[in-house]
């Protein structure tokens, strides 16, 4: 029986990569890579309408147009760029259902280790405050064709998932839910999943409850046939170990889809310096060993859209002219690696001495 204890510790929208066989196919437009900064850009001034305390460590926003008109629409997977106070900018899963029109939902976990974002919005955001948010964006969207889905959500993953669940329950379609997390305690949502049309399909898996349920996975992804498609949203270590275990059974990369909500820190040992070269200039710029490009450019007074500063959120995709860079994002897909001419400059590198960036 494939054990999760110990892996379910969950910060908000943050990531790292843990080899290729979790990149999987993304099922996306080629054109995201160029739309990315653009949608960054494009904002609405929201309200917060109401601020909950979810769970231990997790409080939930509800935003409406301070007009009370209708929002854009959006669809379950979606997430939206927050501008938290203090200038960062965050992506958060909206994790209400995609019929509403009037409110975006979000919910933020306080990490242990911040950067800054949660602590922000759980300090410093208030009911009646106004708030910059991006358009909703979707890179972890259902495949509706699917004959049957398997819902796999760890800690605060449970955003998506959720959104996920109840737009499979409103169209009729064959799924499970499963939702592990260190505590009843720890877990947003549980009642509202209880409560819910899907609530049949859901099961709780809590490592810290006596009586919790265990589930064995290769028990689970044993029973599933070709068309059955696997979503899984939480940390690296939960994620490493359900998707690992999908493969090992069998699953394609194609039937599995993931969103990352938690990061490991790359260290800088075994880094080598290289240089970058801004193509409308032809102005070098060395990258020491110890900075990324993005902090490179910046000394020089060139400054790239950013947002998760981690290789997932795609906001600051660049296209490299020339050069061979050396990939530790989440964002691009196998296929997108392979043709070299994106790199994510918030934490990939070179694998030639020079990169030359479409800048």
């Amino acid at each position: 029986m494939l054990q999760l204890i110990g892996v379910l510790s969950v910060p908000v929208l943050a990531y790292i990569g843990i080899g290729s066989y979790l990149r999987g196919k993304r099922k996306r437009p080629e054109s995201a890579l160029a739309s990315a900064p653009a949608a960054q850009r494009t904002t609405l001034t929201l309200k917060v309408a109401r601020k909950t305390a979810e769970a231990e460590a997790v409080q939930s926003f509800e935003l409406v147009d301070p007009a009370g008109k209708p929002l854009p629409p959006f669809t379950a997977g979606s997430h939206i760029d927050v501008h938290v106070p203090g200038g960062k900018v965050r992506q958060y899963s909206l994790c209400n259902s995609s019929t509403d029109r009037h409110r975006y939902l979000i919910a933020v976990m306080l990490a242990e280790s911040t950067r800054g974002g949660s602590k922000a919005m759980h300090e410093r955001l208030d009911e009646g405050d106004l708030i910059e948010v991006g358009m909703p964006r979707n890179f972890f969207p259902l495949v509706e064709t699917a004959k049957r889905s398997v819902l796999v959500a760890g800690g605060i993953g449970i955003t998506p998932i959720l959104c996920m669940s109840e737009h499979l329950a409103d169209v009729g379609a064959d799924f499970d839910l499963h939702y592990f997390a260190r505590s009843a305690s720890r877990a947003a949502f549980v009642e509202r999943i209880r409560r819910s049309t899907f609530a049949d399909h859901a099961f709780f898996h809590f490592a810290q409850d006596e009586q919790r349920q265990r589930l064995d996975l290769a028990e689970l992804f044993d029973r599933h046939d070709t068309e059955t498609h696997l979503y899984v949203c939480g940390g690296e270590a939960f994620m490493n170990a359900v998707i690992n275990t999908a493969l090992e059974k069998g699953w394609s990369e194609s039937r599995v889809h993931r969103e990352y909500f938690s990061a490991e820190q790359r260290e800088c040992d075994g880094n080598v310096e290289f240089d970058v070269v801004i193509a409308s200039t032809g102005k070098t710029i060395r990258v020491p060993e110890d900075k990324t490009v993005m902090v490179a450019l910046a000394d020089c007074g060139i400054h790239i859209p950013a947002s998760c500063e981690q290789g997932v959120c795609g906001t600051c995709v660049t296209r490299v002219l020339d050069g061979e860079p050396q990939h530790r994002d989440l964002f691009l897909s196998d296929a997108e690696r392979k043709r070299n001419d994106f790199f994510t400059p918030c934490c990939s590198r070179a694998n030639s001495r020079t990169l030359v960036l479409d800048l």
